[in-house]
């Protein structure tokens, strides 16, 4: 569950990086508590041996000395049997003091037994080497179950050694318990801190929650845009994200509508025409009704296909529906080819189809060659449907640098200045034509995917000029 939870994730890594942080910090202070410790502790050994120094000397006298040795026996036993106040540490702490013949001149009740005679035998001589040949400083003998911290320290004046030493668990035991005490705060505060942390993470989280609850509580046809302010700078882009998203469904929605509502306006008559077509053929009792009745049925076909082709390449071509596939192409030869397939058209009907451009001059631009190719042949089939029998269609392509500038005139009957704009309209049409009026409408459509618009005005040719400037380069 935590690795499908953004909130336990974050937790889990936090309050993992604490704890390795925390971990490796403890283990540091650790390590530096021991050793200030022991040095402290060995500082204290050097002091204790220097101040023993000072007080035995060899010229102390043997009754001093005694008394001193019964008054350091009997302060333990005191301390044990009547409550004189001392610590259990003083049997763990101990010295010594040697004749240079390696007899005890005197010792503390807690003083290592056989420490010296360790370190005399580490010499590895036998017999026994003499004290001289001892190193004075620190030594760690084992004496037992025990390690004993020893600090020897050699009179040279009075030939005296003293022998200052403690036991090694009691630094291991003032080491743990300092850190035991310095990670105590940490192991007691790491919950209280992953509870914070859980609701700090928590609380950050809540537009997320916010979104996802309103996303859930939304309606499926709820295609409105998300309004959510404040928004974490975070969460802006998965907002815009998401909202354009939403806009482009609702496009998508509305282009279907629009599709069914084009189609649904755009056969119910011809459909219903076909029909009739096919009932009289079925009806006809002469060869020649018959025939006659299948003629118009083909030309119904023919007329329904063009206006199906028609509306699903406008459909192609609304707002979102396709990105275009861009690529330098050359505009002459598409030009003649679109011309050769509409040439048969022309020729059935006497009229004169002609192409003018400059052989020689660049017609390259940047476009998409299937549309390119529609919306010349919706504008060449359109002049000549209307252009009657004998008539002229003249398309020219001329150039700069900056774009091509296509033209495409008839010798029709032409169209008042008034009703141009009306020609771009869907379903729109002049006179008697027997289209569906999607002709310019798709050419309107595919100029302006082009960065171009449609220009109509009066031809030459006497007709109706339709003219269009197509960038070289779109702009991005």
């Amino acid at each position: 569950m935590l690795s499908r939870s953004i909130r336990g994730r974050t937790l889990a890594l936090v309050v993992g990086t604490l704890v390795v942080t925390l971990t490796l910090i403890s283990w540091r202070s650790y390590r530096d508590a021991r050793h200030e410790i022991e040095e402290l502790f060995d500082a204290q050994l050097a002091q204790s041996a220097r101040l023993v120094q000072g007080l035995v000397g060899r010229q102390m006298d043997p009754e001093a000395r005694h008394a001193l040795q019964t008054a350091l026996n009997a302060a333990v036993h005191a301390r044990r049997d009547q409550g004189v106040p001392g610590h259990d540490y003083e049997t763990k702490l101990g010295f010594q003091v040697f004749a240079a013949d390696g007899s005890t001149l005197l010792q503390s009740a807690g003083a290592p037994d056989g420490a010296l005679q360790q370190l005399l035998a580490g010499l590895g001589e036998t017999p026994a080497p003499p004290l001289g040949q001892l190193a004075a400083g620190y030594h760690e003998v084992q004496l037992g179950p025990h390690l004993w911290r020893l600090f020897l320290l050699h009179d040279t004046q009075d030939e005296l050694w003293v022998l200052v030493g403690e036991r090694g668990d009691v630094r291991g035991e003032l080491v743990g318990k300092i850190a035991l005490r310095s990670l105590m705060p940490d192991l007691l505060g790491l919950p209280l801190l992953a509870l914070l942390l859980w609701v700090a993470v928590g609380w950050s989280l809540r537009p997320l929650a916010r979104m996802a609850q309103l996303l859930k509580s939304r309606a499926p046809d709820n295609l409105a845009p998300l309004l959510l302010a404040p928004l974490p700078r975070e969460l802006e882009p998965v907002a815009a994200s998401l909202n354009r998203l939403l806009q482009q469904v609702n496009q998508l929605l509305e282009r279907e509508k629009r599709f069914i509502a084009d189609a649904a306006h755009e056969l119910r008559t011809p459909l219903a025409v076909l029909r009739i077509h096919a009932q009289n053929a079925q009806q006809a009792e002469l060869a020649g009704d018959r025939d006659a009745a299948l003629r118009q049925l083909l030309a119904g076909v023919d007329r329904t296909t063009r206006v199906v082709a028609q509306l699903l390449t406008l459909a192609r071509l609304e707002p979102s529906a396709q990105r275009l596939s861009l690529a330098t192409l050359d505009l002459l030869p598409l030009c003649r080819e679109t011309l050769a397939e509409l040439t048969p058209l022309a020729l059935a009907r006497g009229q004169e189809l002609t192409l003018e451009a400059d052989e020689t001059a660049d017609h390259r631009i940047t476009g998409d060659a299937a549309a390119l190719g529609t919306l010349l042949q919706n504008l060449v089939s359109n002049a000549l449907q209307y252009t009657p029998d004998g008539g002229q269609v003249q398309v020219s392509l001329q150039g700069d640098t900056e774009a091509l500038l296509l033209q495409v005139d008839d010798s029709g009957p032409g169209v008042p200045a008034a009703q141009r704009e009306q020609l771009f309209e869907r379903f729109y049409r002049q006179g008697e034509g027997q289209g569906a009026g999607l002709g310019l409408a798709i050419v309107a459509r595919i100029a302006e995917l082009h960065g171009a618009a449609v220009e109509l005005a009066d031809s030459p040719l006497g007709g109706l000029q339709a003219r269009l400037r197509l960038p070289r380069r779109l702009q991005p």
